[in-house]
């Protein structure tokens, strides 16, 4: 299915719009959104746009509307041309899943593209240094839409084979044990001094600075993590960096330390 173009009179683009900040986001997505006619998303993803969103139809949808936002875009999509955003990358956690699937039970042909933005994971490893060097593992702790077995399944099954996983939605008002769960998970596999990232709105309005500490003592900080923060526990061979003997953040070697000299 070809992607809207100049030519095209209509079509869908599936923004991700990255952390939040524009500066952020790629050129293709903000190419997407200038020239889309209606501009569709949740309230605060939209926000950030402001400035992109000056004589556009705006339809703005709050959390939990993923399905009719997505038939919304479908709908005006054969006619005009849509961008529906989502924040981090639209492919991770994002709508680009909901909208295609709508669109193939729909049975419209209409020009689609997939815009990738940055995604939570790219941009807190950003802030602490070079923790997901190699291999890693995203999980969701969110289990709205996956039962909470299936979950922790998945999170022994990453944590089995010791690579650096990054921890998306973990804590919230109405799942607050959920990332103790994954810690207990963690703890089965990796040592106590395995380092462990808390990385507050990374990237975005409200940043916090990440915390660094470790599998051992992330109790500690457990009471600032919520649903705005990233965390990141690393892997067997991820180790704290440090400058001047002072913590900066992570680094999980990428085993060039196995075959050069410096």
């Amino acid at each position: 299915m070809p992607s809207p173009d100049e030519t095209t009179a209509n079509g869908l683009w599936i923004v991700g719009t990255g952390p939040g900040r524009m500066e952020y986001m790629t050129g293709r997505a903000i190419e997407a959104i200038s020239r889309a006619d209606y501009v569709i998303g949740n309230d605060s993803y939209l926000e950030p746009l402001r400035p992109l969103l000056a004589g556009k139809q705006v339809i703005r949808s709050s959390m939990g509307k993923e399905v009719e936002r997505a038939k919304k875009a479908i709908e005006l999509a054969q006619s005009g041309r849509v961008a529906i955003v989502s924040g981090g990358d639209a492919g991770v956690y994002g709508m680009a899943g909901i909208v295609l699937e709508v669109l193939e039970h729909s049975g419209a042909e209409i020009p689609v593209e997939v815009v990738p933005g940055v995604t939570a994971a790219n941009a807190g490893a950003s802030l602490v240094g070079s923790p997901l060097s190699g291999d890693f593992a995203a999980i969701s702790l969110s289990d709205l839409l996956t039962p909470l077995e299936v979950i922790e399944k998945r999170l022994d099954a990453v944590f089995s084979v010791g690579i650096p996983v990054v921890i998306y939605n973990p804590r919230s008002h109405g799942r607050p044990h959920n990332f103790a769960l994954a810690v207990e998970h963690a703890r089965k596999y990796y040592p106590a001094t395995v380092p462990v990232a808390v990385i507050k709105n990374a990237l975005r309005k409200g940043q916090a600075d990440p915390v660094i500490t470790t599998l051992g003592e992330i109790e500690s900080v457990m009471d600032a993590i919520d649903m705005h923060t990233t965390v990141i526990i690393g892997g067997n061979e991820s180790r704290i960096w440090r400058m001047a003997n002072d913590v900066k953040g992570i680094i999980t070697p990428r085993g060039y330390q196995h075959k050069y000299l410096y």
